[in-house]
């Protein structure tokens, strides 16, 4: 009988020495990858709060000095026509709100070298409440400084608001192409009160007050509210009416035929028969030839340093968050793989 030996077979110590040599390399290779992205986001991280507390210092600086002095000021003492644009929808959160136009108006009459100003307007109208309020803010500078005239050019349109804007100048100017008019108020909505029922929708809505949720277009329109919201209009329609008379004293042609106040528009040249403008003229021609003073310049309020210096720093801020976010995202992929 004959017995086979059983021999154990095992790795020569060369092929040890290189299994280990390999495993200690990567080891070491994943030390040096994860230690190198570790300072790259400690790195990242610590310029981050040097640029918000840098920040910090600057805003806290620019609070502490008249921003406004920067932001509005005119520096020419050379004779010239003051411009202010109303331009776009005239509204509380628009660039054509009366915080910004009287503004403009306050810098105006205040400059050195002014000989007129010129309200140069491109607008549909908007907000009655801030037309009223631009319109007194005119009245009072032309009762401060009776010397300085105050022009009105309509250029593509000037309606509504615009227009009730437009009578407080002494002057008003426009293009016979321009769109002109439109003295009404107007309230708009649509009403679903039959739509819901139809598709069985059941409203539910609390409320204390009969009229707390007029206008509301999911309930039928009530005949008392609409009275009460024509009231409104009327009385608001009336206070416009009164504003046009009062800018346009002795100039308006009334036709029984053509009423000027039942919200219709109308061409420039059309306008300037009715006297609800007094020219056909164009700005240059206006500032040069009518107040005297070829040279325009604009009075506009523009973003104080700090807000540009804030939205510049919301926009670093947000780079940083990316890089950092990114950081982190690649250091995550590093772990996994």
């Amino acid at each position: 009988m004959f017995f086979r030996k059983k021999y154990k077979v095992s790795s020569t110590p060369d092929s040890e020495e290189n299994k280990l040599s390999s495993q200690s390399l990567e080891i070491f290779e994943n030390l040096l990858n994860e230690t190198t992205i570790e300072k790259r986001r400690t790195r990242r991280w610590g310029l981050f709060f040097k640029s918000l507390g840098f920040a910090y210092l600057i805003s806290l600086t620019l609070f502490l000095v008249d921003v406004e002095f920067f932001s509005n000021s005119v520096s020419s003492t050379e004779e010239h026509t003051a411009f202010i644009k109303i331009d776009g929808i005239i509204g509380t959160a628009e660039r054509s709100n009366a915080y910004n136009i009287n503004l403009n108006l306050e810098s105006a009459f205040q400059g050195r070298g002014v000989k007129g100003v010129v309200l140069e307007i491109n607008s549909p109208g908007g907000s009655p409440v801030q037309s009223e309020y631009i319109y007194q803010a005119i009245i009072k500078h032309k009762n401060l400084h009776p010397d300085i005239p105050v022009h009105a050019i309509i250029s593509d349109i000037g309606t509504s608001g615009a227009y009730y804007i437009a009578v407080a100048a002494d002057q008003i100017h426009a293009s016979p192409a321009s769109i002109i008019g439109s003295i009404g108020v107007i309230v708009a909505g649509f009403g679903f009160s039959e739509f819901i029922k139809k598709i069985g929708i059941d409203r539910r809505i609390i409320f204390s007050g009969n009229s707390k949720a007029m206008l509301d277009p999911f309930l039928p329109e009530s005949s008392a509210q609409r009275t009460q919201i024509q009231k409104i209009l009327d009385n608001t329609h009336d206070l416009f009416i009164s504003r046009v008379r009062e800018g346009r004293r002795g100039r308006l042609i009334e036709n029984p035929d053509e009423p000027l106040f039942d919200g219709r528009v109308w061409s420039g040249e059309q306008a300037l028969n009715l006297g609800l403008i007094d020219s056909l003229s164009y700005p240059d021609e206006i500032a040069e030839v009518v107040i005297g003073a070829r040279k325009r310049i604009y009075y506009e309020s523009e973003e104080s340093i700090l807000d540009r210096i804030s939205k510049k720093l919301g926009v670093g801020l947000g780079n940083a968050f990316s890089r950092i976010l990114n950081t982190r995202l690649e250091y995550s992929s590093n772990l996994v793989n």
